[in-house]
């Protein structure tokens, strides 16, 4: 189990309408063995909602605290791995990205947070809507939102 923790949801401030000036970084991750009571009992700690899972320095996928209360909670035995639970295919962003580029993407896709990658697909950062609203803009925020609850 290999838990990098980083995420203490510090944000940039210089605003220069880039991803890279809203991002939340550092960013904390688990692995894909990582154990669910382990990654809740970080979510906790940390105050957050979402951890990356990476293998090889790489996103595989995003655990949220819905994903457990959703696909373990229910049924919960035994603790087990992150694995079967966290959405694979998660959607990734650059630094430098314009905000407005990387919220019409999520609101097509109809996701509420991206992970922010470097060249090699290590994570450097998550941006949420609520990022979007309070250090971006409001007026795409509210567009993005519309479309993410949007019945498709």
């Amino acid at each position: 189990m290999d838990i990098h923790k980083g995420f203490a949801g510090a944000r940039r401030r210089e605003r220069d309408g880039r991803i890279r000036s809203i991002m939340r970084s550092p960013v904390t991750t688990v692995s894909p063995g990582t154990s669910v009571r382990a990654a809740a009992a970080l979510m906790r700690e940390l105050d957050i909602g979402v951890l990356p899972v990476c293998e090889n320095g790489r996103v595989v996928g995003l655990v949220t605290d819905r994903d457990i209360v959703v696909r373990w909670a229910p049924n919960a035995v035994g603790d087990i791995s992150v694995s079967p639970l966290m959405t694979r295919g998660v959607e990734t962003c650059r630094p430098d990205e314009p905000v407005a580029a990387a919220a019409h993407r999520m609101a097509d896709l109809q996701i509420r947070r991206i992970v922010v990658v470097d060249e090699a697909g290590a994570p450097l950062g998550i941006v949420t809507l609520g990022d979007i609203a309070n250090d971006a803009s409001e007026e795409i925020a509210g567009q993005t939102l519309g479309e993410i609850v949007e019945v498709r």
